[in-house]
């Protein structure tokens, strides 16, 4: 088959590599119709997750059919279209009990395109597939459902969610890119009193407006003095950061209101400096996390019913071999307007499976 291969940082390509393999009782394997890149997997390219070996088919987020299954899946069949999510679950570990799936220590967690090969080629083996695939109705269109796949339980477990956002809450959104655009649709489940997103591309702000910021201003425009002007000095109730950035954290921490909530979602390849001399006397909380996916269902529930906002997060639309483009394209969001871009549409023969 094809898939996007990592062979160190600034080096992939679109390889011709085995087909995937059952390889436990537990496994799946699934044929990828749709897919989609995340930032998490430029910091990959970057070198920023040194645990992710040159060689690595990368992706986490899928939408596809079930070709086979393990003895022991329960829960879908060949034939079956499932949403494959970017958490894997053993379901027996001490987190995975508390349902903090991100965190398995029973071979889980996020391994997809990061310990194990990914979704982002034509094939892709699905660890503990009865809890983490998904089945799809035709009610749920291929592009919408992938985003299930990530970013808007990631969005809304670890931005609005342990954010602790409210009624008549001031939320700062700091990065209007995938996740960032997610935090405000998710966000605004909670009737916050205000959104205010700050980015430094043009369109990405637009694209905050279209999905029901309030305000939006450019991170180089003093978006402090805004936040101060908006909440008569009192600062934000809740600010996410949503780029990875040391920048984008430190201004997080100058917004936050006292007895405020600073949630960080984006990936940190370098150091932050954490102002413990302004912040020891604020009263703040400063939560981190993996996703969970604990929320994909209702999540997935809510999609179905037409009660969550996905339309302006797709962007552009590519074909599986156009990977390479397609990463291109997203890579360069500044110039491109990209925010999240889709594979998928061909169609493929059903692997060939060793008796």
């Amino acid at each position: 088959m094809k898939a996007f291969v990592f062979h160190g940082p600034g080096k992939s390509s679109w390889d011709e590599v085995p087909d995937p393999d059952i390889e436990d009782a537990s496994d799946a394997i699934v044929r990828v119709d749709t897919t989609t890149i995340c930032g998490t997997d430029l910091h990959i390219l970057k070198g920023d997750l040194p645990e992710v070996t040159p060689g690595r088919v990368l992706g986490h987020e899928a939408v596809g059919e079930v070709v086979e299954v393990g003895d022991d899946v329960r829960t879908v069949r060949p034939g079956d279209r499932v949403l494959v999510s970017c958490i894997s679950s053993c379901g027996r570990c001490s987190f995975c009990r508390e349902r903090r799936y991100g965190q398995c220590r029973g071979g889980g967690g996020w391994a997809l395109g990061h310990l194990v090969d990914g979704t982002q080629a034509e094939y892709v083996r699905v660890p503990y597939t009865d809890l983490s695939v998904y089945p799809l109705s035709a009610a749920v269109d291929d592009k919408d459902g992938v985003l299930l796949s990530d970013i808007l339980p990631t969005a809304y477990e670890v931005g609005v969610l342990n954010g602790g956002v409210r009624p008549g809450d001031t939320v700062v959104i700091v990065g209007a890119g995938p996740i960032g655009l997610a935090a405000i649709a998710t966000a605004r489940l909670f009737s916050p009193g205000r959104v205010i997103v700050v980015d430094l591309a043009q369109s990405r702000l637009e694209a905050a407006r279209a999905l029901g910021a309030d305000a939006v201003v450019n991170a180089g425009e003093d978006p402090q003095q805004l936040v101060e002007d908006l909440t008569e000095g009192l600062g934000a109730d809740v600010a996410i950061e949503a780029v990875g950035v040391p920048d984008s954290f430190e201004l997080c921490t100058r917004v936050v209101r006292p007895g405020g909530r600073v949630a960080n979602v984006g990936v940190h390849g370098k150091p932050a400096d954490l102002h413990l001399e302004d912040l020891w006397i604020k009263d703040v909380t400063i939560t981190t996390g993996l996703v969970d996916t604990y929320s994909t269902p209702v999540l997935l529930r809510m999609l179905t019913a037409g009660r969550l906002s996905t339309g302006s997060l797709v962007t552009h639309h590519f074909d599986l071999a156009q990977m390479e483009e397609a990463y291109e394209v997203f890579a360069a969001a500044a110039e491109t307007g990209a925010l999240k871009v889709v594979l998928g549409g061909v169609q493929h023969d059903v692997v060939d499976v060793p008796a």
